[in-house]
């Protein structure tokens, strides 16, 4: 997605969410002046090197947990959606990329990165303060970013982490995207923040993402490269 493609989402974005323009670009440069001063940057041709043309991108949904327990994926390149990475952990599974804004279990990141994982960390208004802490103690970090990108600070396209990863596996080369744990549903995954214990009722705000993730996602079925594949039960020949 071009920056004038998605800067006209974005300006929806900002004005049904209440969102401050300056403050999501302050937090760009943020990103950009932690990742310089530390040096633990990457750019994406670090990241084309591991996509193959198969890519599964895990969401946070309650679907999640039907699924992971039976297939391991080793035919793609596996990109976790923040708190999914919780989620693949626990099943044994490290995906190759994490796509986080912060919020998830840092712990379970940090692990996922130590094993080899690529994190790609986005910046935006309300997140400063968890970049300031985090960003710093990562390896291997492609920064993104929800306004006008930087020279080492990116973006790809996307609203929500779980689209924001579909966006980047399309940009980054894949032609075969798989989406598990997309529910966009009445229920949010217990591993969508790290103070839930269980499945829980969608908030409004919360809602209201969804649905921002959800035309987003249909705009890059409509306009982007790769085929863009919506399950919650693998068929048997995907099995690995």
């Amino acid at each position: 997605m071009r920056w004038a493609e998605w800067a006209e989402f974005y300006k929806k974005i900002v004005r049904e969410m209440g969102f401050s323009i300056e403050e999501d670009r302050k937090a760009s440069f943020v990103l950009r002046a932690l990742l310089m001063e530390r040096g633990n940057y990457i750019q994406p041709k670090s990241l084309r090197s591991i996509i193959r043309k198969e890519a599964y991108v895990f969401g946070a949904g309650p679907s999640l947990e039907r699924i992971l327990p039976e297939y391991t994926f080793e035919d793609g390149t596996k990109i976790a959606a923040d708190g999914a990475t919780s989620a693949l952990l626990e099943f044994g599974i490290t995906p190759d990329i994490i796509v986080t804004d912060l919020d998830g279990r840092f712990q379970d990141i940090v692990k996922a990165n130590r094993r080899g994982a690529f994190v790609v960390v986005h910046a935006h208004g309300d997140n400063v303060e968890a970049i300031k802490k985090y960003a710093p103690q990562l390896k291997r970090v492609l920064g993104t970013c929800q306004t006008e990108p930087l020279d080492i600070v990116h973006n790809f396209g996307g609203f929500t982490d779980g689209d924001r990863a579909v966006f980047l596996a399309e940009a980054l080369g894949a032609r075969e995207i798989t989406l598990i744990g997309f529910d966009f549903g009445e229920m949010v995954g217990r591993w969508s923040k790290p103070y839930l214990k269980e499945h829980v009722p969608v908030w409004e705000s919360k809602r209201k993402k969804f649905e921002f993730a959800q035309e987003l996602l249909k705009w890059l079925e409509k306009n982007g490269k790769a085929k863009i594949h919506w399950i919650r039960k693998l068929e048997p020949h995907n099995k690995t």
